[in-house]
């Protein structure tokens, strides 16, 4: 169900973790060495390899294509696997930092209320009773007092029932007396050397230099929460400036595919088409995601409670399923989208739907995909199709080594690969793409 991290790491393009790095083999920098540790060095070197593999691929593919026409399919393919990853790692990072910063000055807010009511609280007191009145060590006094000495009810008792006679009585009582006065003494002295409280004029002042700090601190969280929420709508602004972009130039992709000539090329333009349209997925999703929260503060303000974010995202034009995307002949175990939010599996089900293909509800972890669907009769073998359920087992392919992982089919193409649709625990809700080999290796979900 989970996505390994060496797996994740490669579809959220660390662009600028990769520019502050040597590509000196084996050699790191002293500030290299304190932003990042070793394997990240070593992962953001990987990635700028597979990266520059992959434009060489692409390069060679496009070959013999008109050089207008080759250059917007490359722009493409560096806004669908480079800009827009790393940007959108830029906006997680800083809505993290948001929330962070937005967490400190709600907690500075917090602490100058609360000396504020103390402030309010006081000056009700001193009203009451005056501004001399020192309320620790009449406290202090009081438990003093009492731990060295019954209730006085009790005392005047055991006066009363221990006295032989009316003389004994007044003896006694005079002894109790020079007792409690003792006590008395005791217990002031006791409160003078445990108590370390002003009185409440002393109190009042400090308090007020206490709030004059708290203000001026709460005003710094604020300030700052308010910058680093600005940082991030930029940077969110200009993630969405990106995706826009890649929506126009995968429009005009679409629009000149015909006039490819060679099959590479055609194979090459296609799975960028298809990495694209999974991630206009997720600008569907951060939509929906803005909506959610603007539903869940205006049903807040209303008393109303809140609401849960939509199940999924609406994509963009899908590629074509199979002609015949029912089933036949078994059930399906379908009762709605059970899984957890973000994980792979949650996201295969909402695929699927969007499909017109079944899917169940209860078929486990990734790794357990298969099985489940064959004892319920769907079809599973090594052989993909457009729309089917690719299962990883545990450990494959940089499958989690626990719960395995599950995608969908989006494209088989020509070269014997397929291109993917997934999504897992991190990417809170966002789906990425793969060009996959070897496909026969893994087990397929049909209908």
């Amino acid at each position: 169900m989970k996505v390994h991290t060496s797996q994740r790491r490669a579809f959220i393009v660390a662009a600028a973790l990769v520019s502050t790095l040597s590509m000196a083999v084996g050699f790191v920098t002293p500030s290299e060495a304190e932003a990042v540790t070793y394997s990240q060095l070593l992962t953001a070197r990987s990635q700028a390899a597979a990266s520059k593999q992959r434009v060489a691929n692409l390069k060679s593919q496009l070959s013999g294509v008109n050089q207008t026409l080759a250059t917007k399919i490359l722009e493409l393919d560096d806004l669908t696997n480079n800009q827009i990853p790393a940007a959108q790692d830029a906006v997680d990072q800083a809505n993290d930092a948001s929330a962070t910063a937005q967490a400190a000055a709600d907690a500075a807010a917090d602490r100058l209320a609360a000396a504020q009511k103390d402030k309010a609280d006081l000056q009700t007191k001193i009203e009451q009773t005056g501004k001399d009145y020192d309320d620790a060590h009449a406290a202090v006094a009081q438990v003093a007092r009492s731990s060295m000495h019954g209730s006085q009810a009790s005392d005047t008792m055991d006066i009363v029932m221990g006295s032989k006679d009316a003389s004994d009585f007044v003896d006694s009582l005079q002894t109790a007396t020079a007792v409690s006065r003792s006590e008395d003494q005791i217990a002031d002295q006791a409160a003078e050397d445990l108590s370390t409280s002003k009185n409440r004029e002393d109190r009042l002042a400090a308090i007020e230099n206490e709030i004059t700090g708290l203000k001026a601190a709460a005003d710094q969280e604020a300030a700052s929460a308010q910058q680093v929420a600005a940082d991030a709508a930029e940077k969110a602004a200009n993630l969405q400036a990106l995706r826009d972009e890649g929506t126009a130039k995968r429009a005009e992709l679409e629009s000149q595919q015909s006039s490819l000539s060679s099959q590479a090329a055609k194979e090459a333009a296609a799975q960028l088409v298809i990495q694209s349209q999974v991630d206009s997925y997720n600008q569907q999703w951060t939509k929906q995601q803005a909506q959610a929260a603007a539903n869940a503060a205006a049903n807040a303000s209303a008393a109303q409670g809140s609401t849960k974010p939509s199940a999924g995202a609406t994509p963009a034009p899908a590629p074509a399923a199979p002609s015949s995307p029912g089933y036949v002949g078994h059930a399906t175990g379908d009762v709605g989208n059970v899984y957890p939010f973000s994980q792979c599996t949650w996201w295969v089900y909402i695929r699927r739907h969007q499909l017109g293909l079944p899917v169940g509800s209860y078929f486990g972890n990734g790794h357990q995909w298969d099985e489940s669907a064959r004892r319920l009769g769907y079809q599973v073998d090594n052989n993909p199709t457009v729309g089917s359920i690719m299962v990883f087992e545990r450990g494959q392919y940089g499958a989690d080594y626990m719960y395995g992982h599950v995608a969908v089919v989006e494209r088989v193409n020509a070269n014997g690969t397929v291109t993917t649709s997934e999504s897992g625990a991190v990417m809170n809700g966002r789906t990425y793409s793969r060009t996959i080999g070897n496909v026969h290796a893994y087990s397929y979900i049909h209908n």
